[in-house]
């Protein structure tokens, strides 16, 4: 299965790349870091510089992609919520079922796609007059249906093991789980 995790300019690096790197660890998994901006080099909120897989211009039919993930970060949140493109393509996997993640200020990008209202979420503190009409929590991870929310880097990889077990399972979860010696 197919996974798209976007890059913005000033994405949280530590959750893109923590999401990234254990979800590339499943063999059932297959990860494209998708760029937005002009650029396949996108420079990280800590001027970590990453260079994506594909562009978002680039994309194959979205039928071949189970789930989209949005990290959070500043700006990157905020420029991935601006982008007409990202926002449709967020509203199209909810609308076929799949899975739609995000995490810290990334959940911005669900309000603006009108995905939340309603629904359980959680975000970095100080986000949650930015998701009106959303059931807001203050969990480390939130799930409800096909929407998964975190609450920011200290939180990826419990993130990620929630993706994880919706896409692959509880076992390959847990056994991510004790391979990255995390601790319960």
């Amino acid at each position: 299965m197919n996974v798209i995790v976007f890059l913005a300019p000033g994405f949280e690096e530590v959750e893109a790349l923590t999401v990234v790197d254990y979800l590339r660890r499943i063999k059932s998994i297959r990860v494209d870091m998708v760029a937005i901006g002009d650029s396949l080099m996108v420079s990280g909120s800590h001027q970590i510089a990453v260079k994506a897989d594909l562009h978002i211009d680039d994309l194959p039919n979205l039928d071949a992609y189970e789930a989209v993930i949005i990290p959070g970060g500043m700006p990157g949140a905020a420029n991935l919520r601006d982008d007409d493109r990202v926002i449709d393509i967020v509203r199209e996997m909810a609308a076929a079922g799949k899975l739609v993640a995000a995490i810290c200020a990334g959940p911005i990008v669900l309000a603006k796609a009108k995905l939340i209202v309603g629904k359980k979420v959680t975000s970095y503190p100080g986000f949650e007059e930015d998701l009106a009409g959303s059931i807001y929590q203050v969990d480390a991870v939130v799930r409800d249906g096909n929407v998964i929310t975190s609450r920011g880097p200290g939180k990826a990889v419990d993130f990620t093991l929630e993706i994880v077990t919706v896409l692959a399972g509880t076992t390959e979860a847990e056994t991510l789980r004790k391979n990255i010696l995390y601790d319960k």
